[in-house]
C-alpha cells in the first residue's frame, strides 16, 4: 500500500509531506510532517508499513503494537498515535533526535545509556507473545522448507549447538525482550537512549537481549564486561559466558531470518549472501578457543 492511502483514511484532507526513511529491510518506514510539522505546530510522525507476509517471519501486529505502547509507557519507546486497520500498520510520534554511530556503541558510556533503556524494557510490565531463540531457528527451517528453500548444510551443525547452549543454561525466567537491538534502532534524544521497531518483541532471555546487542554491535569479551558492570553493577563470570553464548544465538537467528526470507520476501536485497555471512559468523564464534569453556560453564 502507498503511504498517501494511508494518509487519506487516516487523515483525509489533511496536508501532508511524505519523506521515505532508510535503515529497514523488512518494511517501508516514512517520516510525515502533518500541518506543516511539530517546528510548525503541526504534527511529525513516523509510519511503517510492513513488508509481504511477515507473519511467516514470527511477526505478530497485535503483540507489536502491545510493545510498542508498554515502552512507549515507560519512556523508551516512541508514542503509539494510530494503529492502521485491518492491516495493523503502525504511526508513531516522530522522535527528534541522532543516531548514535556503531563506533561510539563501544564506549562505555553509551553502554551504559543504552543498558539504562534495555534495562527498563526488562522490569516493564508483561507483554503479548514469546520470543524463544531457540524454537525460532527452528520454526524458520520448517517455514522455509515449506517454501520450497531448504536450509543450508550449516543448519544442523548450528542446531547442535543451540542444543547444547540450551540444555546448559536451562529454562529462563521471561521478561519483555526487544529482540532486534540492532543499530538503526537506537536513537538519542538528548536525554536519552530510546529504541524503536518493536515487531520481534516479546517475552524472552534478557540475555538474549544482552547478546543480541552484543554481536550486532561486534563487541570483544572486554566490551561484553563493560556490558555486564553497568546492566548488574558487577561481572559474574556465569553472566559473561551466557551473554557470548546467546551472541550465538543472535547471529543463529540472523542466519534463518535470511534463509527464510529467501522464500518469502520481494525486496531486492541478497538475502542469500546475508544467511551466509551470519553462518559464517557462527563458524568463526564457535572456533574461539574461549566457546568450549563458555559452553561448560
Amino acid at each position: 500500500m502507498r503511504p498517501e492511502e494511508v494518509l487519506d483514511r487516516l487523515w483525509h484532507g489533511r496536508p501532508a509531506t511524505i519523506e521515505p526513511l532508510g535503515g529497514g529491510i523488512t518494511n517501508q518506514n516514512f517520516k510525515i510532517d502533518l500541518d506543516g510539522g511539530a517546528s510548525a505546530g503541526g504534527e511529525t510522525v513516523v509510519l511503517r508499513i510492513g513488508g509481504k507476509d511477515t507473519e511467516l517471519l514470527g511477526i505478530d501486529r497485535r503483540a507489536e503494537e502491545a510493545a510498542a505502547r508498554m515502552a512507549a509507557g515507560i519512556g523508551v519507546g516512541p508514542e503509539v498515535i494510530a494503529v492502521v486497520e485491518p492491516e495493523g500498520y503502525l504511526v508513531t510520534r516522530f522522535i527528534p533526535g541522532e543516531p548514535v554511530p556503531p563506533e561510539r556503541m563501544k564506549s562505555p558510556d553509551v553502554i551504559a545509556a543504552v543498558v539504562e533503556s534495555i534495562r527498563a524494557v526488562h522490569a516493564g510490565p508483561p507483554i503479548p507473545g514469546r520470543f524463544e531463540s531457540h524454537r525460532i531457528v527452528e520454526a524458520y527451517a520448517e517455514t522455509a522448507q515449506a517454501h520450497a528453500i531448504d536450509p543450508p548444510e550449516d543448519y544442523a551443525w548450528a542446531k547442535g549447538v543451540s542444543d547444547r547452549i540450551e540444555a546448559l543454561r536451562g529454562p529462563q525466567p521471561p521478561v519483555p525482550c526487544h529482540n532486534d537491538l540492532l543499530n538503526a534502532n537506537f536513537i538519542d534524544d538528548g536525554r536519552r537512549i530510546r529504541i524503536v521497531d518493536w515487531e520481534y518483541a516479546g517475552m524472552g532471555d534478557l540475555f538474549f537481549d544482552l547478546g543480541n546487542f552484543s554481536v550486532k554491535h561486534d563487541f570483544e569479551p572486554e566490551h561484553d564486561r563493560v556490558l555486564l558492570a553497568a546492566y548488574f553493577g558487577e561481572i559474574r563470570e556465569p553472566d559473561a559466558a551466557a551473554v557470548r553464548l546467546m551472541r550465538f544465538m543472535g547471529a543463529f537467528f540472523e542466519a534463518m531470518w535470511g534463509v527464510v526470507q529467501q522464500a518469502v520476501s520481494e525486496l531486492d536485497f541478497d538475502f542469500k549472501a546475508y544467511a551466509e555471512q551470519n553462518f559464517a559468523r557462527l563458524h568463526a564464534m564457535a572456533e574461539a578457543p574461549e566457546f568450549g569453556r563458555w559452553l561448560t560453564t
